[in-house]
């Protein structure tokens, strides 16, 4: 499985994520703590900038996010990212 590097631009870190899991939860298990309630794509509480890459979503969640933004909890990752995180 392809392994992707997410920079957070507020925080100067870089993490590997690999869309086994929910990019939320790489967060997460890296100590990034962000607003989340659904955790399905429904709510849009982990809507987020994207400054650089590229995400698809499984399913097209019902939250709506501009262009410049993803939501943490459901994206899959096509390319290296950067956040405003």
């Amino acid at each position: 499985m392809k392994i992707y590097s997410v920079h957070l631009t507020q925080t100067n870190l870089t993490l590997a994520h690999s869309n086994r899991t929910s990019l939320l939860e790489t967060l997460e298990a890296n100590n990034v703590r962000h607003e989340y309630q659904c955790r399905s794509g429904y709510c849009g509480s982990c809507r987020t900038k994207i400054k650089k890459g590229k995400v698809s979503y499984k399913e097209t969640p019902l939250a709506f996010v501009n262009s410049d933004e993803i939501l943490l909890c459901c994206c899959q990752l096509e390319s290296d990212v950067e956040l405003e995180l």
